[in-house]
């Protein structure tokens, strides 16, 4: 029997959360800050000097030395950097250990080394973290021992948002504003907040750490460049929802239990479609808190991984053939009193403020579905989206059988006088309860699918940070909210006018609900034929950008400014060239230093073993032969192609950087290194696997 975990104990343990404030804070002190924290009312000095003092106490009690800034710059991971509680020494030499207001709600870090699109240059290097009152602070334990980790925003010193949690702040702001507009309009005069409420799936594989270290593409990009399937891969579905290996089980508990001190809720994990894929959730929390949690549960799956002799892969194709890995983002309002915009009731056709708000976001995701799936491009993605696996690379609304009718009673008579209902499911077992189902159905080939009270964005990459596609929902709902709002507060008939405006944008907008496979092939002809944007890549997606269009929706509500926009593509074309020139430099390293090496050597031991065997007599040796040609001959195409790709990977340099770089890699670096695969696979199916210099995909995905 393991440990026994008494979960009520331990959960929150290492956080500063409400309950540690009311206890240390005094009340009216505890009473300033939860109006900072739920009003948005400003910070005083003395306030902040005295939660600053008392975070300090209780953090060294959890034994910190050390407090930071943790933060989230635009490089895909957080960032921190760690100061001693100690000031200078006393005429005794002890120290004290202080902890002020001012260290507490201000930080400055180096702006210049983190990626700035040119917001930045070397000579100008301030930026400053700033506290984020909304989001916990909490003590973390590592090998460096514990250290206070307060989570902040990250600006410039000019005031450009320079991360991940500045623009999503802000777009909270402006979803509340005018979710609020919406339900006044509707009656409501309780409600004072709505929130964006969000649960992050993570998908990972877990792989043996020696097997890991002996593979350099794994090393340095997190995915196999090189690989021939095993004889048996997903094909049987055996592994998803299996039972789980002790090892991994062992690691699993491990990560509730980290997971569970830091407050990040996770809930529900089990074995995903892939060997050697897993899946961990969360249950809801506000977005920013679910951007931040997601980040720690990333940090803690890759820590307790190396604790048991395993490495974590977070990349979203770290293997060919296999099903890659996603972060559903699972998305939907609520209000500070429990109401929850996107619950749809036993009768969706006759809550008007549920289809108005549906609609709403309909007109949001249409108008703007070039920007949601920018929000979900990354380097890795490309090897899932766009024709390669689920999802599709076109994004579209799956609204099921009920809400698709109700739309569709709406579009054809303008008036849905019925919802279809959940049928008994009859098992026709005898021992077993019949039950009520639900009234439709999931699709997991959707991208943006709403599953009964929220929508689920399954586009995301498994690695990535949810902040970017949380700001363009939030701000695109925001966007529709306020020109529905702006219409109806005008409305001298105010029932007629919000029929009228469903009845318009559930019309105008039904190009983007699709309830049929994703997966076919004959979708994409068909959102052609709509009219919808198809972005199969990273570069391709990244010029939504600057759209105009994507300009104006930001500015509007102080989401990003043009400046910060431009940044922000550069950004983007930057790590994509980046990743892919890695990409490319590390298949030359591998092709040049292992595998030419051991085909070369393999072909020795079989060229001499043939004429030891010619030697002896007239024995038949045709076989042999016909092996030797066959490596022979992909030896050759082998090294053709590295040369090739070592030409082109000089070239890449030559390039502007920025679009230009990114297309180059893109249209001439990524062909190129499929060329080098393929032979180097087909070798890996020929050559003696004890003279193979590198672990296969059976060797990693079926003995983690």
């Amino acid at each position: 029997m393991g440990d026994y975990v008494n979960v009520k104990e331990l959960f929150g343990c290492d956080v500063f959360n409400d309950s540690v404030m009311q206890e240390r804070l005094p009340k009216k002190v505890y009473k300033e800050l939860k109006k900072t924290i739920e009003e948005g009312k400003e910070l005083s000095m003395e306030v902040a000097d005295v939660v600053a003092h008392e975070m300090k106490e209780w953090a060294i009690e959890k034994g910190a030395t050390h407090y930071s800034h943790w933060f989230q710059p635009l490089t895909g991971v957080t960032a921190e950097k760690h100061d001693a509680f100690i000031t200078a020494p006393m005429e005794n030499g002890k120290v004290l250990q202080s902890f002020s207001g001012k260290e507490l709600i201000k930080g400055e870090p180096d702006a210049s080394s983190f990626p700035s699109g040119g917001l930045r240059a070397t000579f100008e290097a301030r930026g400053y973290t700033t506290w984020d009152c909304t989001s916990p602070a909490f003590v973390r334990h590592d090998a460096a021992g514990g250290t206070l980790c307060i989570p902040t925003a990250f600006c410039s010193y000019t005031g450009e948002a320079l991360d991940q949690k500045t623009p999503l702040l802000r777009s909270m702001e402006a979803i509340n504003t005018q979710a609020l507009r919406l339900l006044r309009l509707f009656g409501n005069t309780t409600s004072r907040r709505v929130t964006p409420s969000v649960g992050a799936e993570q998908e990972y594989f877990l792989v043996d750490k020696e097997k890991y270290m002996q593979r350099k593409d794994l090393v340095y990009t997190g995915r196999t460049l090189f690989g021939a399937m095993p004889p048996k891969g997903q094909e049987m579905d055996d592994h998803y929802f299996g039972t789980i290996r002790q090892r991994v089980s062992a690691y699993m508990k491990e990560v509730n239990e980290e997971c569970w001190k830091l407050g990040v809720t996770a809930k529900t994990q089990h074995n995903e479609v892939a060997p050697a894929q897993h899946e961990l959730a969360p249950i809801y929390a506000p977005v920013n808190i679910a951007a931040d949690h997601n980040q720690i549960m990333m940090r803690i799956l890759k820590k307790v991984a190396s604790r048991h002799g395993m490495r974590c892969l977070l990349h979203e194709k770290p293997f060919a053939g296999l099903n890659g890995s996603g972060k559903h983002n699972n998305w939907s309002l609520t209000t500070d009193d429990g109401i929850n915009l996107l619950e749809p009731g036993k009768t969706p056709h006759e809550n008007i403020q549920f289809l108005l708000v549906l609609t709403c976001i309909l007109k949001a995701v249409d108008k703007h579905a070039d920007l949601l799936r920018e929000s979900a491009a990354d380097v890795g993605n490309d090897q899932r989206l766009g024709g390669h696996e689920a999802p599709p690379a076109v994004i579209s609304v799956f609204l099921g059988e009920q809400l698709e009718d109700v739309l569709e009673q709406l579009i054809s008579t303008g008036t849905a006088t019925r919802s279809k209902t959940g049928e008994k499911l009859a098992t026709g077992v005898k021992t077993l309860p019949d039950f009520m189902k639900d009234a439709t159905d999931r699709n997991r080939t959707s991208p943006f699918a709403f599953t009964g009270n929220k929508f689920e964005f399954r586009m995301v990459g498994s690695k990535d940070s949810i902040s970017a596609c949380n700001v363009v929902l939030n701000t695109i709902t925001a966007e529709a909210f306020k020109e529905a709002c702006d219409i109806l507060e005008k409305a001298e008939d105010f029932d007629l006018a919000v029929h009228d405006l469903i009845k318009k944008y559930a019309t105008e907008h039904q190009r983007i609900v699709f309830n049929g496979n994703g997966y076919a092939p004959e979708w994409e002809k068909e959102a052609r034929r709509r009219g919808l944007p198809i972005l199969p890549s990273m570069v391709d997606a990244i010029p939504a950008l600057t759209t105009d269009k994507a300009v104006e929706l930001f500015g509007e509500f102080g989401v990003f400014t043009k400046t910060e926009l431009e940044s922000r593509a550069e950004i983007q074309y930057e790590i994509y060239a980046k990743a892919i020139n890695i990409e490319a430099k590390t298949m030359i390293d591998m092709a040049t230093k292992q595998i030419i090496p051991a085909v070369i050597k393999y072909t020795t031991v079989l060229a001499e073993s043939i004429n030891q065997v010619k030697a002896v007599g007239p024995i038949d040796v045709s076989v042999q032969m016909d092996l030797l040609k066959k490596a022979s001959k992909l030896l050759k195409e082998v090294n053709s192609a590295m040369n090739k790709l070592s030409k082109l990977v000089d070239q890449v340099e030559a390039h502007p950087e920025g679009r230009e770089r990114a297309v180059f890699c893109r249209e001439k670096l990524v062909p190129a290194m499929e060329k080098l695969r393929q032979p180097v696979d087909e070798l890996e199916m020929l050559v003696d696997k004890e003279m193979w210099p590198m672990p296969s995909y059976g060797d990693l995905v079926f003995e983690p």
